[in-house]
């Protein structure tokens, strides 16, 4: 949708493709050294989720595991999810001693 304005038309409402392409267009340079800072931070604790969960994977008897060992470690390494697949282990897919 359209409106007009003094100087001419201008974009009253975007459709959500449009954000999207323009998201997509940013390089990490145009982003502020706060925001990269942001990103940075959440990749690393994404990381040491991972490797903290793969590492309790790795070292817990499987019968202390809900589910096969197997499908829990490519789970949480393959799925992207800020953190929830390691979250999903440690709250969900060991067992309580």
């Amino acid at each position: 949708m359209w409106r007009m304005s003094g100087v001419g038309m201008t974009a009253y409402h975007q459709s959500s493709n449009e954000r999207e392409a323009a998201m997509a267009d940013r390089k990490w340079i145009d982003l502020s050294p706060r925001t990269r800072r942001l990103i940075i931070a959440a990749t690393v604790a994404e990381g040491i989720l991972k490797v903290a969960a793969l590492v309790d994977i790795a070292r817990r008897p499987a019968d202390q595991i809900r589910g096969p060992k197997w499908a829990w470690a490519p789970t949480v390494v393959l799925v992207n999810s800020f953190g929830g697949a390691p979250l999903a282990y440690f709250a969900f897919g060991r067992r309580r001693s």
